[in-house]
């Protein structure tokens, strides 16, 4: 077989690779530009591409409303850090649909939205885009002055909008880059499954997504290794930095399993060690939102429907209390 037409890798509607390592990407190949000036139809948002890390090359788009809209008692804005979906393999930061949400969060917040150009599989294979996650997160160390004359660092927000965003699953200290500060508040959309929790229909897990996350991984990591199913790791959990925690899903979400268990066993598991322990090391509170009659991420697909709007509201809401 000649190595430039026959497969090692193929996730139909997302991503194909070639056994000579060529990649063809059928998703998040559109992007748009940045708007330096604030953008009327985006609720008066500047935006703009910076580098967060020069040593690694980690960029960001970031979203800048007027600081006239800050709470007038702080006078600065909230960051909200958001990693955008794609199953660790397409989208970027200026892909059209995330640069919409994250232009929108910006203005209804309003907040500063570091949205995070994470590396991508197969050019970077997990843990590649949690430590671009991690590193994102020290952001009180980047320089750009409209940045930091706009926001409040005390009131960070980490949202995971889309399975296949890095935060959704918490890595082992020992695992990560240094630990990076704690945001306020998290608010994740989860991906992830596993053999001891939550799985998708077992045909279909199979079918589909565990060679996806064998080849995301490149077979170094299981499918009960907290990157993937962070409730067979719960000790993991008690490292958990966040005051508040909400969790998003829709019904028809190939995901919703994982996201009812996420919720439950955090409260779960949180209840045991405080039963146990006396004390977990997280003193916290968890917010569970599901949207009846959706399916995956379909505040992207059908941003403004009535579901999309009222999904939109809790997440606003959560960021604007943090």
């Amino acid at each position: 077989m000649d190595p430039a037409s026959e497969l090692e890798f193929n996730m139909p509607g997302f991503l194909r690779m070639y056994k000579n390592g060529r990649v063809e990407r059928f998703q998040g190949n559109e992007t748009v530009p940045p708007s330096p000036a604030a953008d009327p139809a985006n609720g008066g948002v500047a935006s703009k591409d910076v580098v967060l890390d020069p040593a690694t090359g980690i960029s960001a788009r970031l979203f800048l409303p007027s600081v006239a809209d800050a709470d007038p008692a702080k006078k600065k804005l909230p960051v909200v850090v958001f990693f955008h979906g794609g199953a660790f393999l397409v989208h970027s930061a200026a892909s059209p649909l995330y640069h919409l949400y994250a232009a929108s969060l910006a203005a209804a917040v309003p907040a500063v939205v570091v949205s995070v150009n994470y590396r991508l599989a197969p050019e970077s294979r997990i843990p590649g885009p949690y430590e671009d996650a991690f590193a994102a997160h020290r952001i009180s160390d980047f320089e750009d002055p409209e940045f930091r004359s706009s926001v409040l660092y005390d009131a960070d927000v980490a949202p995971t909008p889309s399975p296949g965003s890095p935060h959704t699953a918490t890595p082992p200290a020992s695992s990560s880059p240094g630990i990076a500060p704690a945001p306020t508040s998290r608010t994740t959309w989860p991906y992830g499954w596993g053999r001891t929790a939550a799985p998708m229909g077992t045909a279909a897990r199979v079918k589909g997504k565990d060679p996806t996350w064998d080849f995301i991984c490149d077979g170094k990591f299981g499918l009960d290794h907290p990157y993937i199913n962070p409730m067979a790791s719960p000790e993991v959990w008690r490292q958990l930095g966040s005051r508040r925690v909400l969790v998003i899903t829709a019904e028809h979400c190939w995901f919703v399993d994982a996201a009812r268990a996420y919720a439950e066993d955090f409260l779960f598991i949180l209840l045991y060690l405080i039963y146990f322990h006396h004390k977990c090391g997280w003193e916290g509170e968890l917010e569970f939102y599901e949207t009846k009659g959706e399916g995956h991420v379909f505040f992207l697909f059908k941003h403004g429907s009535d579901n999309a709007l009222k999904e939109f509201a809790v997440v606003s809401d959560f960021v604007r209390r943090s």
